[in-house]
């Protein structure tokens, strides 16, 4: 019988292991930290137009013109409360992060934030439709200004529903 040597392959020093490895461990974590990235930049975009909405708000509601309805003052009222709730949810991303930080779920936390966005989006979406009423609202009667209000939140919706 003749002896066999099997020599190492220059692989064969890379142990995989199913625990951890180098190369792969380092693109995951690449990966997420993309994600996390990416989702609390979004975040921090939506907080930003939050705050700045809410300050137009607050100025007009603190120097309301004397035309103005108590109808009126009442949707200003409302107004700065939901963009208020809108900029709160879209910051809770953020604050998620701090508390839960390190992650060991992406999908949990990608889910969490995904939910904290979309509420923090109805809330603004209010108050843009709120925004709107008030404008039209100096202009036309005000059930002429709730439905010319909607308009651009229809067109919105098309469009979603038209994209490919």
């Amino acid at each position: 019988m003749s002896q066999v040597k099997y020599l190492p392959s220059p692989d064969w020093f890379k142990v995989i292991s199913l625990f951890h490895n180098d190369e792969d461990g380092k693109k995951e974590k690449d990966r997420l930290i993309q994600h996390y990235d990416t989702i609390l930049k979004e975040s921090a975009l939506l907080a930003t137009f939050a705050g700045i909405l809410f300050g137009f708000l607050l100025q007009i509601s603190i120097n309301t013109p004397r035309y103005f309805t108590y109808f009126d003052k009442a949707i200003l009222l409302v107004a700065p409360f939901s963009i208020t709730i809108a900029a709160s949810l879209f910051a809770m991303t953020v604050i998620y992060h701090h508390l839960e930080y390190p992650y060991t779920n992406l999908e949990k936390f990608k889910a969490r934030s995904h939910r904290f966005t979309i509420f923090g989006l109805i809330h603004s979406g209010i108050t843009l439709y709120l925004g709107i009423e008030i404008a039209l609202g100096s202009v036309l009667n005000t059930i002429m200004a709730f439905a010319l209000a909607a308009i651009p939140f229809i067109v919105v919706y098309v469009y979603y529903r038209e994209r490919r």
